[in-house]
């Protein structure tokens, strides 16, 4: 899975065509492990959604150009621009209907 951070954001999510869904984590986060390998199941039935990690802790700029103050946080992209947001463990369901 991409990991993103605050060097390779615009190339990755900002200029992206598509849709770009980023898990923002940190690895003492339990619902982050948690959340993990669903993202890893989701990417793999979704291959037309690029699915990206941001560790919070290595990229605090972009934790706080987002206003993350819960982690799992989702952000959806379309386009370079930023439209859904969801916050805590989310099954691949969920997951689909936030990207739709």
């Amino acid at each position: 899975m991409l990991a993103i951070t605050k060097d390779n954001f615009q190339a990755e999510v900002e200029q992206a065509q598509g849709t770009v869904l980023v898990d923002f984590w940190a690895q003492w986060c339990g619902p982050c492990r948690m959340q993990a390998p669903i993202l890893e199941a989701f990417a793999g039935e979704h291959s037309d959604i690029k699915v990206a990690k941001c560790d919070v802790d290595e990229n605090p700029e972009l934790a706080e150009k987002f206003s993350i103050m819960s982690i799992p946080s989702l952000l959806v992209f379309k386009g370079g621009k930023l439209v859904k947001s969801a916050v805590g463990l989310h099954d691949k369901e969920a997951l689909a209907a936030l990207v739709r």
